[in-house]
């Protein structure tokens, strides 16, 4: 076993600490020269030693370090910290002259353009909308501020440029007050086909399963307890049967011509004043689409209605005169 040396807390002087501390240094610069007179005599590269005492060093670099503190703190004193702009707009400077206070960063000019007018990294990124040609004519053709009565608010959706396909025809109408329902019969139907199924045990399966492939579901009063264990899954997409909208009934084959035929019931949204309709396709024509909006407009009923907007899928809304209607 090694030696073991037990540090004892004693009041020992700093004379007694100093002498320990120059026997030490002494025996290992007596180590390091016994090496290096071995090197040499091998013809090897010595390490430079100094004759200096090690608690002379110490002691001169203790003295080094202040002198250089206090040259620091005596420059700093005569010449202000400066960045490089302020030296290149105020010259006398680098003479010495003192500046009182430091101009402030503009955070909203490091937002937008560099002093020299480029672009920063931010706006480089944005991306700029730009609107298409037929877009920029459609809104030439109407005005945001004005109403129109119902026949040329018509007459002026058939001259909007369309997309490449088959445009809908949409009717926005607010209300004066929440819970407007109704049932309303387009003359000409609203242009989508829909598809419609009476329930049974086989389309029960297929719900149970995940597959739905109908729109509307028209069930008879019998068959209503055993839809009930999929009210979960149609419940959410509005395709449950209701007596109310008129999908259960004794007579389901009616229900559904009169579905087909384009019946179409509506009601207000649940959280706003609003019923959304569409009333039919751009391909109907100026004197369909007038005969489905009047149809739709009366369904509804003048005194109920606060404001309406027709539009088709991708054009601006026309606002409609109300009294007009």
């Amino acid at each position: 076993m090694g030696k073991i040396r037990i540090k004892t807390f004693d009041e020992a002087s700093i004379e007694d600490e100093a002498k320990l501390k120059t026997k030490k240094e002494s025996k290992k610069a007596d180590k390091i020269a016994a090496k290096n007179a071995l090197r040499a005599s091998q013809g090897k590269k010595i390490n430079p030693q100094s004759e200096t005492p090690v608690d002379v060093k110490t002691e001169e670099k203790i003295e080094e370090t202040k002198v250089a503190q206090d040259d620091r703190l005596v420059s700093e004193a005569i010449i202000p910290e400066t960045t490089p702009a302020e030296v290149i707009a105020n010259p006398e400077l680098a003479e010495g002259e003192a500046i009182s206070e430091k101009p402030a960063k503009d955070s909203k000019a490091s937002e937008g353009k560099s002093a020299s007018g480029r672009k920063t990294k931010k706006e480089k990124f944005v991306k700029q909308k730009t609107l298409s040609e037929r877009v920029n004519s459609n809104r030439k053709l109407v005005s945001k501020n004005q109403t129109y009565p119902l026949e040329k608010a018509v007459t002026l959706l058939t001259q909007f440029k369309t997309g490449k396909f088959d445009e809908s025809v949409e009717l926005h109408v607010s209300t004066r007050e929440q819970g407007v329902s109704g049932v309303l019969n387009l003359p000409h139907g609203s242009g989508k086909t829909l598809r419609i199924k009476i329930a049974d045990d086989a389309i029960l399966a297929s719900i149970e399963a995940g597959k739905i492939d109908f729109d509307v579901l028209v069930a008879t009063p019998d068959m209503m307890p055993k839809l009930a264990k999929v009210a979960r899954i149609l419940g959410p997409r509005g395709l449950m049967p209701n007596p109310k909208n008129g999908t259960v009934t004794p007579k389901p084959e009616d229900a559904v011509k009169k579905l087909s035929g384009g019946e179409i019931r509506f009601k207000t949204e649940p959280k706003a004043p609003i019923i959304h309709l569409i009333i039919g396709k751009m391909s109907f024509g100026e004197k369909k689409i007038l005969e489905n909006a009047k149809s739709a407009l009366d369904a509804i009923g003048e005194n109920k209605i606060k404001s309406a907007t027709l539009t088709s899928t991708m054009s601006p809304g026309i606002k409609l005169q109300v009294s007009s209607i």
